[in-house]
């Protein structure tokens, strides 16, 4: 198994924008609506406690989710026919993160949101060492990954894929490994659903969630 590559990540131009507290947020999580993708605003945003998904034909919207979905590093459930598993794929970190995000964004996937435009934005924050894709492949194939953002003890999961049974869990597991081995404390999987509920992602307010960021990036409560 390949581990990202051990550099430190380039931080960007400061964003131009400032955000609304997480607390404004309505009862669907949104935050705000605007701003822009470059990695600074990015990186600004992840920090404050918000993430980005379109809104609307070509509009950035900001989220809040209350409650919160986070996967405890020690509390991944990994099944017996999962650890069986691991052994039959290559994981391989950060090899082909922009295939991985096309993967993940395929327009035939139910709820599918990732565009062009997200694309090309997280390749520009994988270039400068902030994004990751983790990646399983069988026999020469990518058939299953993940990839998120990084700040610090923070991993921000975006989104993952699979066309072959348990791949992208096969690469969670590879995740969580690399983030416990790595001093990581919050692993963000922004909504609680049943299918990340069954993996052991866990449901915590807001104020929690800030909490804990603020200790995981080290800034103050975004409040």
């Amino acid at each position: 198994m390949s581990e990202p590559a051990h550099r430190i990540p380039i931080e960007p131009p400061p964003t131009p924008w400032q955000f609304p507290s997480p607390s404004r947020a309505d009862a669907h999580g949104l935050v705000a609506v605007g701003a822009d993708l470059e990695p600074g605003t990015l990186l600004a945003a992840y920090r404050h406690g918000l993430f980005p998904m379109p809104f609307g034909r070509r509009k950035v919207g900001w989220w809040s989710p209350d409650p919160r979905g986070v996967l405890p590093l020690d509390g991944l459930k990994v099944s017996r026919s999962l650890r069986k598993s691991c052994p039959r794929f290559d994981v391989r970190f950060d090899t082909s993160f922009d295939t991985v995000m096309r993967r993940c964004g395929d327009p035939t996937r139910p709820n599918g949101w990732i565009n062009d435009q997200f694309v090309e934005a997280y390749t520009r924050l994988h270039e400068l060492g902030w994004a990751h894709s983790v990646e399983t492949w069988l026999d020469g194939e990518l058939v299953g990954g993940l990839y998120g953002v990084r700040v610090a003890g923070l991993f921000a999961g975006e989104s993952m894929f699979h066309s072959a049974d348990d791949a992208s869990k096969v690469a969670l597991v590879a995740l969580v490994d690399w983030l416990r081995a790595t001093g990581a404390v919050l692993l963000d999987v922004q909504w609680h659903t049943p299918h990340l509920d069954s993996l052991g992602a866990v449901a915590i307010s807001r104020v929690e969630y800030l909490e804990r960021l603020a200790r995981a990036v080290g800034t103050v409560p975004a409040g």
